[in-house]
C-alpha cells in the first residue's frame, strides 16, 4: 500500500522528467531550424559568411572601367593633337600665304617704280587712272588710296603709278609706287597705296604719274 508520502516522491520525480524533456525537445527544435536555414531550400533565412569572398573577375565580361577610361583619355589626346597639328597647319600656310603676297606686292612696286624712271612729266596714262579713299576707321587710322587702273586701250598693257603724299604746307613728304601688269583690253585693278606717316599732320594724297608701258 502506497502512503502519500511515497506517492508525493512520485509526482515529483514524474514533472522533473518531463521538464527535462522538453528542454531536450526544444534544443533539438532549434536545432533543426538552424540547419534547415543553412541549407537555403526550405526558404529559411539565409546565411551570411563573416568574410565576403572577393568575385571571379575571370568570370566578367567586357573591359574593366579603368581601361575604358584610359582609352578614352588617350582617344581625346589624340583628337586634341590632331586639332592642334591642324590648327598649326593651317596658320602655317596663311603666313606663307601673306608673305607670298607681300613678296609679290613689292615685286610691283619696284617694277612700277623702275618703269617710271626717266618718265617725263605726269605720264602717259593719266587718263587711265583714278584716286578714292578709304575711310580711317576702316584702315586701323592709315592714311589708305584705292587706285584704280583701267586699260582703255584695245591691246594687253601694264602701267606704273606714283602717288605723293604732300603736308598742309605743300611739301611732298613721301612717295610710293604701284602698278598692275598685263592687263587685257577693258581690265581694271584697284590696287591700295598706304601712307607710312603719322596721322598728324594730315597729308592729301595726289597722283604725280601714270605711264602706260
Amino acid at each position: 500500500m502506497n502512503t502519500p508520502s511515497s506517492r508525493g516522491s512520485r509526482s515529483v520525480r514524474a514533472r522533473a522528467a518531463g521538464a527535462v524533456a522538453a528542454v531536450v525537445v526544444t534544443a533539438l527544435g532549434a536545432v533543426t531550424l538552424v540547419s534547415c536555414g543553412s541549407d537555403g531550400n526550405d526558404g529559411g533565412a539565409p546565411a551570411f559568411s563573416e568574410r565576403p569572398t572577393a568575385p571571379d573577375t575571370a568570370s566578367f565580361s567586357g573591359d574593366h572601367p579603368s581601361s575604358v577610361a584610359s582609352a578614352a583619355k588617350s582617344r581625346i589626346a589624340s583628337a586634341q593633337a590632331s586639332a592642334s597639328s591642324a590648327a598649326a597647319s593651317a596658320s602655317a600656310q596663311e603666313a606663307s600665304r601673306q608673305a607670298s603676297v607681300g613678296a609679290e606686292a613689292e615685286r610691283s612696286r619696284q617694277a612700277a617704280e623702275n618703269a617710271l624712271k626717266g618718265v617725263e612729266g605726269g605720264g602717259n596714262a593719266l587718263n587711265e587712272v583714278g584716286m578714292t579713299g578709304k575711310p580711317r576707321s576702316d584702315t586701323n587710322g592709315l592714311l589708305t588710296v584705292v587706285v584704280t587702273i583701267t586699260n582703255k586701250t584695245s591691246a594687253k598693257a601694264s602701267y606704273a603709278v606714283q602717288v605723293d603724299f604732300l603736308d598742309p604746307s605743300g611739301k611732298v613728304v613721301e612717295t610710293r609706287f604701284v602698278g598692275a601688269e598685263d592687263l587685257a583690253p577693258g581690265e581694271r585693278q584697284q590696287p591700295l597705296v598706304i601712307s607710312r606717316q603719322p596721322p598728324e599732320p594730315v597729308l592729301t594724297p595726289r597722283l604725280t604719274k601714270a605711264q602706260r608701258y
